[in-house]
């Protein structure tokens, strides 16, 4: 992938070249952007929490940064996060280059698994990564990810990405590994940012449907609720 993109779509000030992919010292800066939660990982949260429902499940938050998601869920959930960039000693937290090198915890597997904000930045690993994700999956377990929806009315497309492609694209690459159990927007707006209005933000943190003819346009980022395709029984 060698292809130069623009912020918008069009020709632009501040082009992107498609394929590079960014070392620990990118991300030791970049993460502490996500200390305080954003919208996105608080809807993350409440559908982790949702699925869990009062059990103790294993969890990996893969891309974890600095744990946020951690403080979110309740503590029943048994929390592990990778990240290229750890910032603190914990035996629950590994540092690991999850991009060039195979995703793992050990040989630890997982009831959920929770990739947000992460399949944007792998370059031309995606499927790669897909089937590291399958194999660390636990009889009967769920992955959760996200994706930016491209193909909004206004796409604002991040400098840093370098996996740029349509959302049918990522389905499909999922589906080689994955039953696609449940997929909605994250939450809709006119701009391709989250909600920052009170009374917008909690009717989308709430809303997890798609809404014919408005969410492919005004979606901002979409959830993808998935089981291995091995394991498509009910369960986490």
């Amino acid at each position: 992938m060698d292809e130069v993109l623009s912020r918008n779509g069009s020709p632009a000030e501040e082009p992107v070249r498609a394929g590079r992919l960014y070392a620990k010292d990118f991300w030791s800066d970049e993460n502490l952007k996500y200390v305080e939660p954003h919208f996105r990982m608080l809807k993350l949260a409440r559908i982790v929490t949702r699925l869990a429902e009062g059990r103790t499940p294993s969890l990996l938050d893969i891309g974890c940064g600095p744990a946020t998601l951690r403080r979110l869920i309740p503590p029943t959930i048994e929390y592990h996060g990778v990240d290229i960039a750890i910032h603190e000693k914990d035996p629950n937290l590994m540092e690991a280059d999850i991009v060039s090198s195979p995703i793992t915890f050990g040989d630890q597997k997982f009831d959920i698994v929770v990739a947000q904000g992460f399949f944007e930045y792998v370059g031309e690993y995606q499927s790669q990564k897909f089937d590291e994700i399958a194999r660390l999956l636990a009889p009967g377990g769920t992955f959760i990810a996200s994706y930016v929806n491209f193909a909004h009315r206004k796409p604002d497309i991040y400098a840093r990405y370098s996996n740029v492609r349509p959302i049918e694209d990522f389905r499909r690459d999922l589906e080689r590994n994955f039953t696609i159990r449940e997929f909605f927007p994250t939450s809709h707006n006119w701009t391709h940012t989250e909600p920052n209005r009170r009374l917008i933000r909690a009717g989308n943190m709430r809303l997890n449907a798609n809404v014919p003819f408005l969410t492919p346009r005004l979606a901002v980022q979409y959830v993808l609720i998935c089981t291995a395709r091995e394991q498509a029984s009910p369960g986490l």
